[in-house]
This record gives C-alpha cells, structure tokens and sequence, in this order.
C-alpha cells in the first residue's frame, strides 16, 4: 500500500504537475488514510470499503477535524482510487458517496476601503525593506494576487508601462491581470532601490542577500505592517479578500471577479456575494428607518 501510495504522490508532482503545498496536503490527508487502514489490519487498497472510511470520517470529525478538513481528505483518497482503478489495482471507489459533515460557513475577513487606504497610505522609509514590503502590499491589494503567484513573479512577468503582470496560478494555468497606478509606481520605485544589489536573481521581489522571498517571510513582513500600520492582525490572502470584495461591491460583475481571481468554478467567488449582501443590510439597517433591527437581532 506504501508503494502504490508513492507511485501516486509521484504521479500527482511530474505526470499532474500539482502545486508543492496541494502535493503536502494530500500526502498528509493520504498517510492517514493509511494509518487508518494498517490498524484495521487491511492488506490492499482494494480492501479498504466505504463503512470503514465513513467510521475514519467520523473518528477524525470526533477528534475536531473541520468538515472541510475532511472534504479535503475525501478528495485526496477519491484521486488516490480514481488512479488505482486506471492503473488495474481497484475496481472501485470507497469514498464515493460520502459527504463531509456541514460546518460553519465563514465569510472571509476583509479590510473596508478606508482600513486598506490607511495601510496603504500610511508614511514609508525610504530603505530596501520598507520600499519592498510597500511595493507588496499594493500589488496584492491591486491585482487580489494569491501569496504562492507573488512569490513566484520574476522582473519579466510585470509590464508597468501597460500596468500588467502575468502570473502562473493554480493547475500551472496563466492570467494576465491589470495593476493599478499606485502599484505601478510603488514597483517602480522598488525596482530603482533593488537594482543598487548585487544579484543574478531575476525575482521581483528579494531579501536583502538577493535571493527570492520565501512565502513565509512575505507573511511576516504583511503581519508587521498590519501590526504597525493598522493595529490588527493582517495577512496576504485578507488583502486578496479585500481586493475581491470590494471590486464586486462597485461593479457587482461577479463573473469578471471570477476571472481576476483566477477561480475555475464560480461557486468559488460567490463567497464575496455573501460579504457584498452583508455590507448592504448593515447599510440598509443603519439607514431605514423602519427596519432598524434590535441589538439581539
């Protein structure tokens, strides 16, 4: 069973070419799939049915896993036995069927349009790292980028004489995203500060030895400034959210939004219908008269 779970973690990274943190996640939802079976004493993969994964689903929801958690790890195995059947070594499928149980629903947290002009807006120093973190915060506010696509632009990807970048999304798919004027000129005056370092790099965005940012610096450099600057926690995919929502509540063109964000279905996106319809009854109570809500409403 190990093998065979090898060969598909080897498949999922050259044949489907999946990202380094999809990959991480369904190695770890898979080896415990496989913990699950070895104590139930299972051989094969074939031996695995569907009441056994369903008291796994139920043990691991027990033990506080969120429902989308577990989908997770149902999506994880459905992949695992949908090439196991290609492959000849199953004839069927033991999570089809199963649902994840329902948990909360929660709504993105975004910054409202002052919260984010104020961060951006807020004074900056005039040395390498403040240069940089300024320049990141205005594209991923501008152009709702994801942290791994930011991390993943080199100086090629970015026109900013048509005020586009390109960036390599999920699935390796590419989109051609619009940035504003303030991003535009926050890069160029970045690229003017990071060309004074001695670096082959060809990522837009480096530390201070020259080599490409790590995802994990990118989040506490955001933290820091959402710490200094507005007084709140704050990470890169808020600003995403932020980006999204608020381009939806001026155009209310949520295909488009789709689009910028780079979503493949649009039941993903309409997350910030919910976010946009929220906004408008808090406005809609505070406004009407005769539909003021009580405080325990």
């Amino acid at each position: 069973m190990q093998v065979q779970l090898a060969a598909y973690s080897e498949y999922l990274q050259v044949e489907r070419q999946v990202s380094a943190h999809t990959l991480s996640a369904y190695r770890s939802d898979l080896a415990k799939v496989l913990d699950f079976a070895q104590q139930q004493g299972l051989a094969s993969w074939r031996d695995l049915q569907v009441l056994q994964l369903r008291e796994l689903v139920a043990e691991l929801h027990k033990g506080g896993l969120t429902g989308r958690s577990i989908a997770r790890l149902l999506s994880a195995v459905r992949g695992l036995y949908a090439y196991l059947v290609r492959e000849g070594i199953c004839q069927h499928d033991p999570a089809a069927g199963i649902r994840p149980p329902k948990g909360p629903r929660k709504l993105p947290k975004v910054l409202d349009v002052d919260r984010a002009q104020q961060l951006l807006d807020s004074p900056v120093a005039d040395d390498f790292s403040a240069c940089r973190d300024h320049a990141i915060l205005e594209l991923l506010y501008s152009s709702g980028l994801r942290l791994s696509e930011l991390v993943g632009l080199n100086i090629a990807d970015i026109d900013l004489q048509q005020g586009l970048v390109v960036v390599l999304g999920k699935g390796n798919k590419q989109r051609m995203l619009p940035v504003g004027s303030k991003a535009v000129a926050a890069i160029q005056h970045w690229l003017t500060v990071r060309g004074q370092t001695k670096t082959d790099n060809q990522a837009l965005f480096i530390g201070v030895r020259g080599r490409r940012m790590s995802p994990q610096l990118v989040r506490e450099r955001v933290r820091q400034a959402g710490a200094r600057d507005l007084g709140q926690h704050l990470h890169p995919h808020m600003l995403r959210h932020s980006f999204a929502s608020h381009i939806l509540e001026s155009s209310h063109d949520l295909r488009a939004v789709q689009e910028l964000l780079g979503h493949a279905d649009i039941s993903t996106t309409q997350i910030y219908t919910h976010l946009d319809f929220q906004h408008l009854a808090q406005v809609y109570d505070q406004a009407h008269p005769r539909a003021r809500r009580k405080p325990t409403e």
